[in-house]
């Protein structure tokens, strides 16, 4: 596995529960600014086989970015169970529920 990919892995397991991060802000947390789209891919390929919290990551606008209508419901479900207001639109208000991890050692 390639390092960057394990730190996008450890920074998706880290998301609590009623929180949210964006693409690109896992890529920045990750080491790589300009890679959201690859959040996206290892999010696609990796999310079943290493456990992922999938819901738990939305676009920088902080909406639902899933196309496909299931997907769709599945990610607002899951967060509202958690506690996340979701909106019909599938909007999330980051300044309330985005996760800013802590870089205190």
């Amino acid at each position: 596995m390639q390092p960057f990919t394990a730190m996008v892995i450890s920074i998706i397991h880290s998301i609590p529960p009623g929180k949210v991060m964006t693409y690109g802000q896992i890529a920045r947390e990750a080491g790589s600014p300009r890679a959201a789209r690859q959040v996206v891919r290892i999010l696609h390929s990796s999310s079943e086989k290493h456990g992922l919290p999938w819901h738990r990551v939305v676009n920088v606008r902080g909406e639902i970015a899933l196309q496909d209508d299931e997907s769709r419901f599945l990610q607002k479900m899951y967060l509202e169970h958690e506690g996340v207001q979701v909106h019909e639109d599938g909007h999330i208000d980051l300044k309330v529920y985005q996760y800013i991890p802590s870089h205190t050692g």
